[in-house]
């Protein structure tokens, strides 16, 4: 029953963002604002996540497909898929859910405890709409990209990884690279962004909207959120991967 009310209380909260919306002129203010800390705050450790993300699956595929039978050149084609597909953007969105889940929650979830949510609706703001909404369209445009900057940065780092560990040539990579190469599966991964996006950002403010308390509660807030958003990451990575690329 508790799962059911949850998703009762999400759906309305969400439903409640899009009354009374503020002026546009305080909306893209806003959206600035947190495109920033979204993005910009974001980079560092995109940047490093991505990197050894591809280095690593290179090492490790290419120890395991080591073998006079089996091309060079697959080592970077598997590279590709497996970065694209999958680890690019769910990883990606992982480490987000735990970096700009956690903050998106605690920063509401202060501004709750301490009534400066109270004292925006007394002044006839809708809250939701001021804190949240700029938030969501944040994510919405900042976290695809950083999926596509994680998407080049792993390959990069798989043929640096594979060329100076001496398990693959460079140009047998870059062949594996440009083997087969199926255009959807960039779709696929964008699709994956951005409802991960949604969901880091939404569930997160959610989780923050509803803090009550004090700092204590404050930190449980932020705790759900991070476990929300990567239980819902993970649930609608299955979903969408059975939905396209069921074949």
């Amino acid at each position: 029953m508790k799962f059911f009310e949850f998703i009762g209380q999400y759906v309305l909260f969400l439903r409640g963002l899009f009354s009374r919306p503020e002026k546009f002129r305080v909306f893209k203010k806003q959206l600035l604002l947190e495109m920033e800390n979204i993005g910009l705050g974001s980079f560092g450790i995109v940047s490093l996540i991505s990197t050894f993300t591809g280095a690593v699956s290179t090492i490790q595929i290419g120890y395991q497909l080591v073998s006079g039978l089996v091309p060079e050149y697959l080592i970077g084609r598997i590279v590709r898929d497996s970065n694209i597909l999958e680890f690019s953007p769910t990883v990606t969105c992982l480490v987000l859910a735990g970096k700009v889940g956690s903050s998106i929650a605690s920063e509401i979830g202060t501004m709750k405890v301490t009534e400066q949510v109270d004292a925006l609706e007394i002044m006839g703001v809708n809250s939701a709409n001021y804190l949240v909404l700029p938030k969501i369209f944040a994510g919405l445009f900042t976290i695809p990209l950083l999926v596509i900057y994680a998407m080049f940065l792993s390959l990069l780092g798989g043929a640096l990884s594979g060329s100076l560990s001496g398990i693959i040539n460079l140009d047998f990579f870059v062949k594996g690279l440009r083997a087969d190469f199926i255009p959807f599966s960039v779709t696929f991964s964008m699709i994956k962004a951005f409802t991960f996006a949604f969901i880091i950002t939404s569930v997160s403010s959610f989780h923050g909207y509803k803090t009550e308390g004090g700092a204590l509660e404050v930190g449980q807030s932020s705790t759900k959120a991070v476990v929300y958003s990567c239980m819902g990451i993970i649930f609608f990575d299955y979903i969408i991967s059975e939905l396209f690329l069921k074949r």
